[in-house]
């Protein structure tokens, strides 16, 4: 079992930058698993963000976010990030991340575990 706690969102201006967290506790380490970043903003259905491999070198990008947001692990202290940067307005929603045992499964969000979410705000 894998427990998913996110934190770091928050209300930023068009431009600003954010870091999330994804913190993993429970029996199987975050080691074991693929992770991703998915985001639901309001009225829409939840999307995909991003997702990192279990070497923590390959990674994989929504279009919307190539170039701005950066995943990355840290494996030692079973947790995982998103970095954030050029925020635009279109970029608010609440932000989920997620851990499974397939890359191609978690990006099509068939993941076994998941965060409560994290809300992030970019006005204009």
């Amino acid at each position: 079992q894998v427990q998913l706690v996110e934190s770091g969102g928050g209300l930023v201006q068009a431009g600003d930058s954010l870091r999330l967290s994804c913190a993993a506790s429970g029996v199987t380490t975050v080691s074991s698993y693929f992770m991703g970043w998915f985001r639901q903003a309001p009225g829409k259905v939840r999307e995909y963000v991003a997702v990192i491999m279990l070497n923590g070198v390959s990674t994989d990008y929504a279009n919307s976010v190539k170039g701005r947001f950066t995943i990355s692990r840290d494996n030692v202290k079973n947790t995982v990030y998103l970095q954030m940067n050029s925020l635009k307005p279109e970029d608010t929603a609440i932000y989920y991340c997620a851990a499974g045992t397939g890359w191609a499964r978690l990006k099509a969000q068939l993941a076994e575990y998941w965060g409560q979410g994290t809300q992030v705000t970019v006005s204009s």
